[in-house]
This record gives structure tokens, sequence and C-alpha cells, in this order.
């Protein structure tokens, strides 16, 4: 029996839980199986080995590992693998199957647009769109935001994009800040390439806050959240491990 497990990365906001799980249960509902289980990666219960426990107890003998994440690095690379070869030693009679983060999608910049759109501040030419990754030691990261930076530049109609990190890669969020401001655009968009909320967010908040009153023009968006499309990304990659799921949700299977 197919079993399905999703991995979060976990937060200690329970705001943040609760943005995941949301997100989650709406994949869930999408696809549809009978065996679908939510774990963290830290921060957060059940973890990795929990959620494999239940589904194994629920009868599944192959396990899809989906991991809730927007980038491949670290996570993906070696503490997910780690989990799933302990799992392997300890159930050798389950199948295990495992999909890929969301990625550079264009759908993502579909939601970032929308996300600068809600802020209802008026967009002038020389306004600056400040794009901010999470940031990892991973050289897939980098290239990834570079890749999304040149794509939010075009949709944007080619308005000044500038990228940077909350961690492990330059520039930093703060040095990226300042920088804009001292540039004396009009303007500066700070737009999270971030799923949910969290320490980071709320990090980055207080940062615009203190900007915004001392008189500087910047506003802050809302990060990818529950977004309908970051649900259809998701349920994507459970379709690419399990096809014929996809059949049946779009009405064209038995």
């Amino acid at each position: 029996m197919q079993g399905i497990l999703y991995i979060s990365h976990g937060s200690r906001v329970p705001e943040a839980r609760r943005q995941a799980v949301d997100c989650i249960q709406a994949v869930k509902h999408k696809v549809g199986i009978g065996l679908q289980e939510i774990c963290y990666l830290e921060l957060a219960q059940p973890d990795m080995e929990e959620g494999i426990r239940l589904l194994v107890e629920k009868g599944a003998d192959k396990i899809a590992v989906i991991p809730v994440l927007l980038l491949r690095a670290g996570h993906y690379y070696t503490d997910i693998p780690k989990e799933i070869e302990a799992a392997k030693n300890k159930y050798p009679d389950i199948e295990f199957q495992y999909g890929k983060p969301v990625g550079v999608q264009d759908r993502l910049i579909d939601i970032l647009v929308e996300r600068i759109k809600e802020t209802h501040a008026p967009v002038p030419p020389d306004a600056n769109i400040l794009l901010v990754g999470r940031g990892s030691r991973n050289p897939e990261t980098p290239m990834a935001i570079q890749m999304i930076q040149e794509k939010l530049r075009k949709r944007m109609g080619g308005m000044n994009v500038d990228a940077c990190y909350l961690a492990a890669c330059q520039p930093s969020f703060e040095k990226g800040l300042e920088k804009s401001i001292q540039a004396g655009y009009s303007l500066t968009i700070v737009v999270p390439y971030l799923w949910f909320t969290g320490i980071l967010i709320q990090s980055m908040q207080k940062r615009v806050r203190d900007y915004q009153e001392s008189g500087q023009p910047v506003v802050l968006c809302q990060h990818l959240g529950d977004h309908p499309k970051m649900v259809e990304a998701l349920a994507e990659r459970v379709y690419e491990i399990i096809p014929v799921r996809k059949l049946k949700v779009n009405g064209h299977g038995e």
C-alpha cells in the first residue's frame, strides 16, 4: 500500500507550523489517498522517524518521501537521505521513493508578482525590488536565486531587482536593505522567497518597521504561504512519483 510522508522544515513559531500544515493538508486533499502523514526535520514533532513508523504501522509498503522545501540544499542532499537510509535498515521490506523540492518555477514568480501587488504601494519606475532568499552553503542556492531574480526582473518590466540572503550567502539581508536605502531609490520593495512565516520573517518585519519609523520608503511583501499555486507545485512533486494519482485527481482516470 502506498504511503506519503511530507517533510516540512519545522519551527518554534506555532503560526509557522499551522501554515505548513494548512498547505500540506490542501495537497493531501488533492492527492486523495489514505496513507499520508506530515513530519518535521527539526524544532517540531513528529520527526521523520516517527512519521515513517506511523505509515508502516498503518500498512504502507511503499513510502513516497516528499520534501516541503523550496530549493535543493543541505536538508535535501544530506539530512533527509540520512533518515531514509536509517529507515531502510529498520524496515528492509519497505520501498522508499524520494521526491524533489519545488525548485524554480514560473508559477512561483507569479506569486511574487501578486505579493508585490498586494502591498497596494505605488511602484514607480525607479523603485528597487529586494529579493530575499534563505541562503545555504550549497552553491545551487545562489544560482537558483539568481534565476528567480532574473525571471522577476522580466516580469516586472525590467525594474531593478537585487538579491540578498538571510544566512550563509552574501550579501546579507541587512547589507542588501541598507544598500538599497542608501542608493536613494524612491521605494524599496522587500520580497521574501520563503514558504512560511517564522523567526526569519519576524526578524525581517522588525527591521523593515525600524526603517519605516525612520521615514525610509520601504515595504515588505507577504511570503509565499499556502497560495493555491504552492499547493499545485507541491502536489505535482507527488504526482511525479505516483503519476496515476494525477489522472484520477484530474478526472481522467478510473
